[in-house]
């Protein structure tokens, strides 16, 4: 049974392939946006300081 993959996926399968040298620049591209340190203090923090939510935003009771 294939499993699908879409034609982008292929395609940036076969680039990477054929530039490997844009690992790095990928790898960096990631560090920018999403791998950021944590810091679990402030996580607590932000934990703590959240209001519980209406079942429904608009109720006016």
């Amino acid at each position: 049974m294939a499993i699908y993959e879409s034609e982008h996926t292929k395609f940036m399968r076969e680039w990477m392939k054929a530039h490997p040298e844009e690992r790095e620049e990928q790898q960096k591209g990631r560090a920018l946006w999403w791998d950021k340190p944590q810091d679990l203090q402030t996580q607590g923090e932000y934990a703590a300081g959240k209001v519980a939510h209406k079942p429904y935003p608009y109720a006016t009771e």
